[in-house]
């Protein structure tokens, strides 16, 4: 932290700070949709994002790497709850932070980093199936519960569950989708629009610039924002017949949750030692892979130990809100570094305020756009490969 201040100015501030708002807003939608198809509730993904994103942010080895929930850990916390229940996944997530801290402690980040690319890249293209598959419920309104969590039979219940498939879900879900693939060419469109006409009068060609610009300054706002706040309208406008965040969770709570220490008993860790060493692995190889990602990108080289020993703070505070894991979040590392950003430690309070001013009118949104927001499209697979 103290050698991303050195020769700090007020420029370098002023791009810190539009970063921080930038990734507040994208942080948001993509923080609650990990929740949500993790089978959490969406305010668990919001204090991860904000508490998890702070310590990362603050004490991690890269300057500009954001930390949060993230789509690699879709099916491993929905396998752990399913098993084990929420309570033991906070006993997991704690002892996986206190595992990567030993890790960065005795120096093992270098071995991390000597997993071939082609494992982490079948790793997590099987994740992005899995994920996939996991939707389909709300994705088609299906009258489904609970789905079971075996592959093979959760392909039979959707099968078996499939006349329940609620239309209005459904046309939601396709609109979203296209909306999620179409809207970040938006821009490359506008630019060669733009130059495809050299031939054309004064007039002709500054109106073509304008709506250039004005075409690409909209391919910036990040289309999970897009699609909620357009889907949220929409639904609360013509009154569709569809579940959302308010009607399945009850709304976003406006207050923070009160800290409790997870209960950590042998008799509880002695069953958990496959998880904690999944969580622990999965979020030491993802955080070093996107530091490395935002090295090429700004030039610089990360402190890999020092990244994975505030990796494991991260994972040692968000159980005392009732978070899930942390890790290193690629495509919203890769937003602050496009927006400007060079020192995590004075944007962070920023994107911290945007997600806290923003989360409560995301309670309108319908709940099986939140669901795709986090998926292959929609940030779940920018943010793991």
């Amino acid at each position: 932290m103290l050698q991303a201040l050195k020769g700090y100015n007020a420029a370098r501030f002023a791009r810190d700070v539009g970063a921080g708002v930038t990734v507040g807003i994208v942080a948001l939608p993509l923080a609650m949709a990990f929740a949500i198809a993790s089978g959490l509730k969406p305010e668990v993904g919001i204090f991860t994002a904000v508490v998890g994103g702070l310590i990362v942010s603050l004490l991690g080895g890269s300057s500009v790497q954001i930390g949060g929930p993230a789509g690699a850990f879709i099916v491993v916390v929905a396998d752990i709850v399913q098993r084990y229940g929420v309570s033991n996944l906070i006993i997991a997530t704690f002892a996986a932070g206190i595992l990567l801290f030993i890790m960065g402690t005795l120096r093992l980040g270098t071995l991390i980093r000597l997993i071939p690319v082609s494992i982490v890249t079948g790793f997590t293209n099987g994740i992005a199936l899995l994920i996939a598959f996991s939707q389909i419920r709300d994705f088609l309104g299906l009258q489904l519960d609970p789905v079971p969590s075996a592959f093979i039979p959760k392909l039979q219940a959707l099968w078996n569950a499939g006349p329940s498939t609620n239309l209005t879900a459904l046309a939601l879900g396709v609109a979203g989708l296209l909306l999620l693939i179409v809207w970040p060419k938006t821009g490359a469109g506008a630019h060669a629009h733009a130059i495809s006409s050299p031939g054309a009068d004064a007039l002709q060609a500054t109106t073509a610039h304008t709506r250039s610009h004005f075409r690409r300054g909209l391919s910036l706002v990040p289309a999970p924002v897009v699609l909620l706040v357009i889907s949220g309208w929409a639904v609360h406008t013509l009154q569709l017949p569809v579940d959302t965040i308010g009607s399945r969770f009850g709304g976003i709570p406006q207050e923070w949750p009160p800290l409790h220490w997870p209960d950590i008993a042998w008799d509880s860790l002695k069953n958990l030692w496959g998880p904690i060493i999944t969580i622990a692995l999965l979020g030491a190889i993802e955080s070093l892979l996107c530091a490395r990602v935002a090295d090429n990108l700004v030039h610089e080289r990360h402190d890999t130990n020092q990244e994975l020993m505030a990796q494991g703070l991260a994972n040692m505070a968000v159980p005392v809100f009732g978070g899930m894991p942390v890790t290193g979040t690629i495509a919203r590392t890769a937003t602050n570094i496009r927006a400007g950003a060079r020192a995590n430690c004075r944007q962070t309070p920023c994107w911290l305020c945007a997600d806290c001013l923003l989360s409560p009118d995301a309670a309108g949104s319908p709940y099986s756009l939140c669901h795709i927001s986090g998926g292959p499209y929609g940030g779940g697979l920018g943010d793991d490969l």
